[in-house]
């Protein structure tokens, strides 16, 4: 099942303090970036954070699970999405606990 669109402005909407904030459309679902880092997934409409020391830190104890067959757990945000401000934290510090992303060679034509 591909998640609404609107759900997923509306996610990237409340995460907005945290850096800049995009999607992107992968498989059907969608991968968010902060800061040119990928943080999150949503897929079927559901919000999977990755999981940093740091982000497991801020949340306590985290439900996990894997966004998809096959994949990592991720850590599973419910009704957290609807506060701006512990969901924009959680994403700072998930951004911070990433490695900066390699630069890309160019294509050669």
């Amino acid at each position: 099942m591909t998640s609404d669109v609107a759900f997923v402005e509306y996610v990237c909407d409340q995460m907005r303090g945290a850096g800049l904030i995009r999607s992107r459309k992968m498989f059907g679902e969608f991968a968010i970036y902060c800061d040119d880092r990928v943080v999150a997934l949503i897929c079927d409409d559901q919000l999977f954070v990755k999981p940093t020391p740091g982000g497991r830190a801020f949340i306590g104890t985290p439900v996990e699970s894997p966004p998809y067959q096959g994949a990592k757990p991720h850590f599973l945000i419910g009704d957290g999405i609807e506060d701006r401000e512990w969901l924009t934290g959680l994403i700072e510090v998930t951004a911070r606990g990433l490695p900066t992303p390699k630069a890309r060679k160019p294509r050669s034509r």
